[in-house]
């Protein structure tokens, strides 16, 4: 009965929330923070799954940016707890088809986010570069997925390098953004439903190899978010799966 109320409780907000979103996403066009703004009115939901959030960020950011954030993305909860994480002058790269989600697509498109065509390799690089230049530009940070899918609990999954790529034609560093496991850990059925850990890693500075060598910089990262994703999830009190999910 818990779990219904919940989910009938997130739809009725998530609407409101992005209806919300839309309006004042028109009367601030492309302002900076709309996105932080809307992820930051989404993240108050985790209360509502029963999620206690701990966000570690050791540094001041400002000092940082621009920078490509690149996450770890579990599953579907992430829209309400990840976005707890998100920080000023941030905007996401997301798949073209989000924009077709009723109220959602659209809050996601007119709070200034990214729409990129996964499917079509010449657009997709485009979309890279076009949102290099608005790093540049703007002063802009972009926060990528660079799994490009959600998790499941098959383990951190090989990094595509579109992230690394965008970091690179930005000539921005890249910061690791390392979340918790929550995959099996959530029970809507339960008032609490534990801790989950968001921390920062240091920035990653570009040097000349990694800019010849994408492939070898997004193993890298991953393989630290890897090590300190296990390290903060047993901090809580869960762990990833056994095997390491390269495939």
């Amino acid at each position: 009965m818990l779990a219904v109320i919940r989910i009938i409780l997130l739809a009725i907000f998530l609407v409101l929330i992005s209806i919300y979103a839309c309006i004042f996403s028109l009367l601030r066009p492309f302002h900076r923070n709309n996105v932080y703004h809307a992820a930051h009115i989404l993240g108050k939901l985790s209360k509502l799954l029963g999620i206690t959030l701990e966000i570690r960020l050791p540094y001041e950011m400002e000092k940082h940016e621009p920078v490509v954030y690149v996450c770890n993305h579990q599953n579907s909860y992430d829209l309400f707890t990840v976005a707890n994480a998100v920080q000023p002058h941030t905007v996401s790269i997301g798949k073209k088809s989000l924009k077709w989600i009723p109220f959602f697509g659209q809050m996601y498109w007119l709070t200034g986010n990214i729409l990129i065509d996964r499917k079509n390799t010449n657009k997709a690089m485009n979309t890279i570069a076009t949102a290099a230049d608005k790093m540049k530009e703007k002063k802009l940070s972009v926060w990528l997925f660079p799994e490009g899918t959600r998790s499941y609990g098959r383990g951190l999954l090989k990094f595509k390098t579109g992230a690394f790529r965008t970091a690179v034609q930005a000539d921005a560093p890249i910061v690791p953004v390392c979340a918790s496991n929550t995959h099996g850990e959530v029970n809507l059925n339960r008032w609490n439903n534990g801790k989950m850990i968001i921390e920062f890693l240091p920035p990653v500075y570009l040097t000349d190899t990694d800019k010849e060598n994408i492939r070898a910089l997004a193993d890298r990262v991953r393989a630290s978010m890897l090590e300190k994703i296990n390290e903060i999830s047993t901090e809580v009190g869960t762990k990833l799966p056994n095997h390491d999910a390269e495939k």
